[in-house]
């Protein structure tokens, strides 16, 4: 995590104000060295959820070594041109791209779950590569797949409010936290968040929250204990959010139905603006690698159905998380993708802040290929 003071003025009210505010920051900043093999190509922004805007995480991302960086938002591209403009400040290459949910149906991947840990037969895509003259009509294509997420987030919020006894107002309380008056995503965290922030004005931090979460029937890990009794912790709602989302959202989640586009208008889409779409390996969780998974079944028992289905639905790339993965897992998907033609990106995705930028995995010479990917993308958007 960057100073908090710089992380402040890099997250100003307004786009003009954060850039205005790095080139200041960067008359006092000396950046370490750029790793040739640090790359991240999933880092969210406030344009989905994050403690980053755009240009402060350019800024984080500089000042971790990384030798470039790639934006990742939910359901948005609007923070790209400012990521852009803040990579040209600290003289760092960058890609662009967003995420999204995507409907199986009519696939032979309908009603199965593959890389979504809420909902079958929807899956989570990246559009990565995107031409910067093409931000724009992505922007438009998603304007009414957000306006239904809004619509299944307020429902999800008054159960929420039913639930807990609540008052939380979506247009009071939730969209101030993100950046939906211009074009940014809203999820559940963002719920979740809020929710956060009206504990947190209830009752106060430290032993007070640790007894509310104890009164709303939530056991606590001695880590989370530790976490909620940290009062001068700057992003303590931050760490109350996880508390929350693995508690209530299996609770009031709502399965997703018209925000989700089709596949094949996912993979016109990204033929249209020429980018790459990307599917999303997740793998089946056992032992956690990284610790922060709870074991839960995938898409693993039927890899070979989902490199099938994204042959004959026109999907030509995948993107993967090397250090979120067994080896096992890992030698298997990058053999299907050799024999499936796919090109292969990585990211892990960024939306902590307790969270570095830096892929260690990436220093491990087999993943060689996913930093050429990455140089790919960069001449692709610039071309």
């Amino acid at each position: 995590m960057i100073d908090i003071t710089i992380l402040n003025k890099l997250n100003a009210p307004t786009k003009e104000e954060r850039l205005e505010n790095l080139k200041e920051v960067l008359k006092d900043t000396t950046f370490p060295d750029m790793v040739p093999q640090y790359i991240n190509n999933h880092i969210h922004t406030t344009y989905s959820f994050s403690p980053y805007s755009p240009t402060a995480a350019v800024y984080a991302a500089r000042m971790e070594g990384l030798c470039t960086a790639g934006i990742i938002d939910h359901d948005s591209i609007s923070g790209a041109l400012e990521f852009l403009e803040a990579a040209k400040l600290v003289d760092m290459p960058v890609t662009i791209g967003m995420e999204a949910r995507v409907s199986m149906a009519g696939t032979r991947l309908e009603g199965r779950r593959t890389n979504n840990p809420d909902q079958v037969g929807v899956s989570y895509m990246t559009i990565q590569g995107v031409p910067h003259d093409q931000i724009g009509k992505l922007t438009e294509f998603f304007k009414p797949y957000q306006a239904a997420r809004h619509s299944r987030n307020r429902k999800m919020l008054e159960k929420i409010n039913t639930l807990l006894g609540l008052d939380i107002d979506y247009n009071r309380d939730v969209l101030p936290l993100s950046m939906a008056s211009e074009n940014g995503g809203v999820t559940e965290r963002h719920l979740m968040y809020a929710l956060a922030v009206k504990l947190v004005k209830q009752v106060g931090k430290g032993q007070a929250m640790v007894k509310k979460l104890a009164d709303m029937g939530l056991s606590l890990s001695s880590k989370q204990e530790a976490q909620m009794l940290d009062c001068a912790y700057p992003f303590y709602e931050y760490d109350l959010l996880g508390i929350l989302k693995s508690a209530f959202v299996p609770k009031i989640f709502i399965d997703a139905t018209d925000e989700c586009p089709k596949l094949a208008d996912m993979v016109k889409l990204s033929a249209d603006v020429d980018a790459y779409l990307c599917y999303a390996y997740l793998g089946d969780v056992g032992d956690s690698v990284t610790g922060d998974k709870k074991a839960q079944k995938f898409e693993d028992d039927y890899l070979d159905d989902v490199f099938e289905c994204l042959k004959e639905e026109g999907v030509k790339s995948v993107t993967y998380m090397p250090t979120r993965n067994t080896p096992q897992q890992l030698e298997r998907l990058r053999g299907l993708c050799d024999k499936y033609g796919m090109f292969q990106i990585s990211g892990e995705d960024i939306n902590s802040p307790r969270q570095s930028f830096v892929i260690k995995a990436m220093k491990n010479p087999m993943f060689s290929n996913l930093i050429d990917a990455t140089w790919k993308l960069i001449e692709h958007e610039n071309k």
